[in-house]
């Protein structure tokens, strides 16, 4: 899946952002960011508009668009509140998806499959976030569906950039197979257990990453 020119802009932004290219607090001009990356200004408002989206960057009314870099205490909360939002949505599912669902959560679960057989992180992580959409929809409870959903925009930087460890997406689609086994079995418990575990992890991952990049 190819990506917009946009979206290619907002992450490599967001990797500047990573390794400390871009502080907290600094403005990103659209006159230079469309200079640097030889476009016009509108992929540049759309890229800038997905990282305030995402929470990376904040909007201030007249001033500009500044980098908005979470602290590792705000991090860390915000992948607490994830994998309890995950492991309720789990939960949920597992008594309500319907056999539709199911088989939607395995072919995401198989395009998942083929972005590890091609090393595509990139894709992989597309296709992730579908799988997890499937689980919230699956949970048939629309305010819990729309919170996930917000937070896993919000996260999404973070989540994406920790498949890059080496062998993390072999074992993100290792995890995906028991989350899938405990809906098919209508286990709610052990749904949650493992969905919450599954994102834990990637905090644990990002937290990891972030060190390698400040080093």
């Amino acid at each position: 899946m190819e990506l917009k020119r946009a979206d290619q802009i907002a992450e490599t932004l967001e990797e500047a952002v990573f390794k400390g290219e871009y502080e907290d607090g600094h403005r990103l001009d659209e006159i230079k960011l469309a200079d640097q990356f030889g476009v016009s200004r509108t992929p540049i408002r759309e890229a800038l508009q997905k990282l305030v989206l995402s929470g990376m960057a904040e909007q201030i009314p007249r001033r500009g668009v500044f980098v908005r870099q979470p602290g590792p205490v705000e991090l860390l909360e915000m992948f607490e509140t994830m994998a309890e939002l995950e492991a309720a949505c789990g939960r949920f599912a597992s008594a309500r998806m319907s056999d539709e669902g199911l088989e939607r959560l395995a072919r995401a679960n198989e395009r998942c499959r083929d972005a590890v057989d091609r090393d595509d992180s990139a894709g992989y992580y597309l296709e992730n976030e579908a799988f997890h959409q499937e689980i919230y929809r699956g949970a048939t409870n629309s305010f819990l569906e729309r919170e996930a959903l917000r937070l896993q925009n919000r996260l999404k930087p973070y989540r994406r950039v920790q498949l890059r460890f080496r062998g993390r997406m072999t074992q993100s689609l290792s995890e995906h197979e028991a989350i899938v086994d405990a809906l098919k079995a209508g286990d709610a418990e052990l749904a949650a257990t493992t969905l919450r575990n599954h994102v834990t992890v990637q905090g644990e991952k990002f937290q990891q990453l972030m060190a390698g990049l400040n080093q």
